[in-house]
């Protein structure tokens, strides 16, 4: 019995993996690396140290995923191997391992076969994800910060780099906003999903009589944008305020002066900037994120003006998205796709790509639904 159902589940994961070769298009990967390949061996490719960042990253993204595919490939062909020799044998171990290690390669084909998903027109870029306490006071602010470290924590686990560009610390503890960049390839397609209102349901550490706090946190995603993106923002469209950077506990950050706040003045936007050394690469880092927030801003009215055409009166994405509860039980619940874990201190240590993959297969799924 044993036998014909696991041949079975290999071949559905050997068709499944032709699927994702397809869509991955390997040979105009492998060309790809070889040309990336060959720029970084330039001698003088780091003379532009942006540009450089970018390829390697790139080589980097681009042979991991293939090193991924050959070796999961490999693993199904191994776990056909082990199954037949346990058949012929008799071997119970064999199969038993065979068994587990099926478990394993499917999760993993799964987890590849959500990259094909996201090719969106701004899913391959890395991300910019801005985080601001919302309703709850102290515990917002708290629950904002542990966020961030959430997004932190997730991003090491993948040894991705994290680029802070502003944090906005409370008076008594936590958050108030905070904004950062992830640098990896497809870092916005994956994080996109996250976009959102986050609540958070604990008794509360600040409350001396222990009653159960609830509090949000809002959580933005953008694309960092590139320099073949048109989005002109005139100087008169901004307002320049300078300020010195505060951190915890009022403490000084920076010696001078050198924190700059943007204002779009006919959107309101604003964003800032903290921690580069200089009121000038402060105001450079802060304008890359101005631009980024209005250009997505551009694109959800373009968006939200064609599903008006098609009648769609429903959000893309609702305010409440995602419930981390911590009493009286203990779950962590997305409200659009209904994955669940029970364990919050794995998911506030980075443990997202659980709920990362269910989101990005739920926006698919949505909007296939919206295009038929």
């Amino acid at each position: 019995m044993a036998g014909p159902d696991f041949e079975t589940q290999i071949k559905q994961l050997q068709a499944t993996m032709h699927t994702i070769g397809q869509v991955l298009d390997l040979d105009g990967m492998r060309e790809e690396i070889k040309d990336l390949g060959d720029q970084v061996a330039a001698p003088d490719l780091w003379d532009d140290q942006d540009n450089a960042t970018k390829v390697t990253g790139r080589l980097s993204f681009l042979q991991g995923t293939l090193d991924r595919f050959v070796e999961l490939q490999d693993r199904i062909e191994d776990v056909g191997v082990l199954v037949e020799l346990g058949v012929e044998e008799g071997d119970e171990d064999s199969i038993a391992e065979a068994e587990r290690e099926l478990v394993r390669v499917k999760k993993a084909v799964e987890g590849l076969e959500v990259r094909t998903l996201l090719n969106g027109e701004y899913d391959a870029r890395e991300a910019l994800v801005s985080i601001r306490s919302g309703a709850g006071g102290v515990d917002a602010a708290d629950f904002a910060e542990t966020l961030m470290r959430m997004y932190v924590r997730w991003a090491e686990q993948h040894d991705y780099k994290v680029q802070v560009y502003e944090t906005s610390y409370a008076e008594e503890a936590g958050l108030k906003s905070a904004t950062f960049a992830i640098h990896a390839p497809y870092a916005y397609g994956t994080l996109s999903v996250e976009s959102g209102t986050h609540r958070l349901v604990r008794i509360s550490p600040f409350d001396n009589q222990g009653r159960r706090q609830t509090s949000f946190a809002a959580v933005e995603v953008v694309p960092v944008l590139e320099q073949t993106d048109e989005i002109e923002v005139p100087d008169e469209e901004i307002r320049i305020d300078v300020y010195r950077s505060g951190g915890p506990g009022g403490q000084s950050v920076n010696t001078t002066d050198s924190a700059v706040r943007l204002t779009h003045i006919p959107t309101g936007t604003v964003v800032s900037c903290q921690n580069e050394k200089s009121q000038l690469q402060n105001k450079a880092s802060a304008m890359v994120v101005l631009k980024a927030k209005l250009l997505a801003r551009k694109k959800a009215e373009e968006k939200a003006h064609l599903d008006s055409m098609r009648g769609d009166v429903q959000a893309s994405w609702g305010d409440q998205m995602r419930n981390y509860v911590l009493n009286p039980y203990q779950v962590v619940k997305d409200l659009r796709t209904g994955y669940e874990v029970g364990n919050p201190t794995a998911v506030f240590d980075g443990d997202l790509d659980g709920f990362l993959e269910a989101g990005i297969r739920w926006r698919r799924g949505t909007e296939k639904a919206a295009e038929s």
